[in-house]
């Protein structure tokens, strides 16, 4: 049986209490709805899948879209929809397109079956540009990029001189199948934001905020999840529950029972406003890496002078050499051909590393990058200037977004439980209401 959802559901009340006074906020869900393909069936034979049976996934993908109508998002975000099945993909685009949304959909590459799909509603934005992001790599993992405006009355438009423009992005990472998979996620995540700052750049954009949505098949112990944080995005679920990054509040809500039978969160609405100020992305990217490295060192039961003595076995003096890097690395299963660092990548640790410049990373050069990273495990299934340059700098206002609400349904899964009824999907849809506002950008770059 479905979980029965009415115009007096969770997200819709919590919604009407954050939108009093007028105020027009808009919204955005996310949502992996697991395509049929994946869905294994509750027989004996765990081999069967609900795509074989039609009345099965008809039915679950006609009460996803009644959900989704019903909660009227701004924006939807949907990630394993089947589009390799027309019939599901038009009843997706004409009830949807019905409603008032225009969709775009991406396939993932190598004819996987499933992908992405994004819808905008008309009422509250209008689609500047549509992008694809193909990652080709391990995962057959792709994101999707929209240059939305906010649709404002002609009288708002005459007050305001400021652009109220967002990027939104869609994606779903590789799933962490071991450690092995920690740098191929991190790159996917990498490549989306390199994509945004060169779109940006290429259309000489001033600052807008930028949206992450998907499922990111990570916890907030993770890597990627470090990473987007030391670029200054906020988790927008957590902001409007006051979480911290902190290992307390890390298992405070979930939103996936993968197919081990396990629970985590991994779904999020990422925001970054364009006020914040961010390290370069290569910075923040090798800093990631040295994490890992210092975690699998960590895991090995070395301290700070042990793995300095370790990596510089093979050096002839007190220092670590390229070549000894380089070991360490294969050595620790991070220069896989499929899932690990590449020539150019290891290049560039290794400079960010050797901070003299004399070709070699002596002890105190070894501590300051040792002292400087966190040694947060990856995700495992058990589960020239420090501001980037965004785009013509602006003094004065700039648009964004506060986080109002945010919730997750059922309502059990805000309490870190997995309900056994609870059977729309394997993982929980987000949706979280934003307040546009004007914020001060004194910055030259914002």
């Amino acid at each position: 049986m479905q979980r029965k959802e009415g115009n007096d559901g969770a997200v819709r009340q919590r919604r009407k209490r954050t939108m009093g006074g007028g105020e027009r906020c808009v919204s955005c869900t996310t949502f992996n709805i697991l395509a049929p393909i994946y869905k294994r069936l509750d027989t004996e034979d765990q081999s069967l899948r609900e795509s074989e049976h039609r009345a099965y996934w008809l039915s679950r993908n006609e009460s996803i879209i009644d959900r989704l109508l019903c909660d009227r998002s701004s924006i939807i975000c949907l990630q394993e929809v089947w589009l390799g099945n027309e019939e599901l993909v038009d009843m997706y685009e004409k009830r949807l397109g019905d409603a008032g949304y225009v969709s775009f959909k991406l396939a993932r590459t190598n004819n996987r079956g499933d992908g992405l799909l994004t819808a905008v509603h008309k009422d509250y934005f209008s689609v500047l540009k549509y992008r694809d992001l193909l990652f080709h790599d391990f995962g057959d993992r792709v994101a999707q990029l929209l240059h939305v405006e906010l649709v404002v009355s002609s009288r708002q438009s005459r007050k305001n001189n400021i652009h109220q423009q967002i990027l939104i992005v869609n994606t779903h990472l590789l799933f962490p199948h071991d450690c092995s998979y920690c740098i191929v996620r991190l790159r996917q995540v990498y490549k989306i934001l390199q994509y945004v700052e060169a779109y940006q750049q290429e259309h000489n954009l001033t600052p807008m905020p930028i949206m992450l949505c998907g499922d990111w098949n990570g916890s907030k112990r993770g890597h990627v999840y470090k990473f987007l944080r030391s670029q200054g995005f906020v988790s927008s679920y957590d902001t409007a529950h006051c979480y911290t990054d902190s290992d307390a509040d890390a298992h405070r809500w979930v939103s996936h029972r993968n197919h081990r039978g396990n629970i985590c969160g991994v779904d999020f609405i990422w925001l970054l406003n364009p006020n914040k100020h961010r390290k370069p992305l290569e910075t923040t990217w090798n800093e990631a890496v040295f994490g890992i490295i210092k975690y699998l060192l960590c895991q090995a039961s070395l301290t700070g002078d042990n793995a300095f003595a370790m990596l510089k076995t093979d050096s002839p003096g007190d220092y670590i050499t390229y070549q000894s890097f380089c070991q360490a690395l294969c050595q620790f299963g991070l220069t896989s051909q499929l899932t690990g660092l590449t020539a150019q990548e290891i290049k560039s640790l290794w400079i960010q590393a050797d901070i003299d410049g004399n070709g070699v990373v002596d002890h105190e050069e070894f501590q300051r990058i040792w002292s400087s990273v966190g040694v947060e495990q990856p995700e495992q299934n058990p589960e020239e200037s420090n501001l980037v340059n965004l785009g013509k700098g602006i003094e004065g206002l700039v648009f964004g977004f506060n986080v109002k609400d945010a919730v997750l349904f059922p309502p059990e899964v805000e309490k870190g439980m997995w309900p056994e009824n609870y059977s729309l999907s394997d993982h929980a849809p987000l949706t979280v209401v934003f307040s546009p506002v004007k914020m001060p950008c004194s910055q030259p770059i914002c």
